[in-house]
């Protein structure tokens, strides 16, 4: 399990990157968006690392290989990012925005917040 320090530097990383990823890939620039996805990156890992805790959850084991080294530890970090970005971003300021800027925001957020998990932390 990954200490506290990990995890907190996993999650504030998640956040920040979701917001570059956005601001400079897709050329998001409403700060209401950008604060909303990063908000979601960065609680949705934490949500899913407190589960794990709390059940003492092993799934700590990373698929053979070194691309792309993911464990169920890392998919579900990017599982709890992507639902709770479509959730905040969605109800939140895209609530009258596309569907595909939706499905931008909360991809964005998931894939990130995988990313960080498998290789940052």
């Amino acid at each position: 399990m990954p200490t506290w320090g990990a995890v907190a530097f996993g999650v504030v990383l998640s956040g920040v990157l979701t917001v570059v990823a956005l601001a400079l890939i897709f050329r998001e620039r409403r700060g209401s968006v950008l604060a909303a996805a990063a908000f979601a990156a960065a609680a949705g890992p934490l949500a899913w690392d407190l589960v794990l805790r709390h059940t003492g959850g092993d799934f700590f084991v990373d698929a053979p290989g070194y691309v792309f080294p993911i464990s169920f530890e890392d998919a579900g970090s990017g599982v709890f990012a992507t639902a709770l970005a479509a959730i905040v971003v969605g109800f939140g300021p895209l609530r009258a925005g596309t569907a595909k800027e939706l499905a931008v925001a909360a991809t964005t957020c998931g894939v990130v917040a995988l990313l960080v998990d498998i290789y940052l932390y």
